[in-house]
């Protein structure tokens, strides 16, 4: 079986940075940081570290790539908007790393959805909802009453509202509701 290759790393050293390091995904990037005092074998060591902790959380989150996420949005969309087809036939799902102030978002017009990746870490029935707020836009654009009927199809609708509020009010990330 072949090997999957290893993203493109960023290697970025700080003389402020002590013993911490941390790692995080730019795109089809990963950017590693790591301390100005760390060795050359200490830096690879850790590369490969991060590289590991971050397969191992989007496995656990069940991050799987585009085309799993994709899946997942038309699995969800067939199961709770039977009546709406449109929702599940987004042209485009996807995991963005440069989503900062939102949860997802979706561009009716074209049909695209993008996720934040920071939601990756987050319980999958969250994961589930922000898709399925997403996919509900595609059949209805804005927030209004019918928008959020049709949500709450969804059981778990007010639970992961409540999570990801109670997120943003403990201001670890966006405030503004998916």
């Amino acid at each position: 079986m072949a090997r999957k290759a290893s993203p493109p790393v960023d290697v970025r050293r700080s003389t402020r940075r002590r013993r911490t390091v941390s790692a995080y995904r730019d795109g089809e990037r990963v950017v590693v940081l790591i301390p100005d005092v760390f060795t050359r074998a200490e830096e690879a060591e850790w590369v490969d570290r991060m590289l590991g902790r971050l397969t191992e959380r989007d496995m656990r989150a069940g991050r799987g790539g585009d085309a799993a996420l994709h899946a997942r949005a038309v699995r969800l969309a067939n199961r709770y908007f039977p009546d709406h087809p449109q929702a599940a036939a987004p042209a485009s799902v996807k995991w963005v790393d440069n989503q900062n102030s939102r949860w997802g978002s979706c561009t009716p017009e074209d049909g695209t959805i993008r996720l934040s990746s920071r939601l990756a870490a987050m319980p999958s029935w969250v994961i589930d909802y922000v898709l399925l707020h997403e996919l509900a836009h595609l059949v209805i654009p804005r927030h209004g009453r019918d928008f959020w009927r049709l949500l709450e199809r969804y059981p778990k609708t007010e639970r992961a509202r409540g999570y990801l509020e109670g997120i943003a009010d403990a201001g670890l990330e966006p405030a503004q509701a998916a």
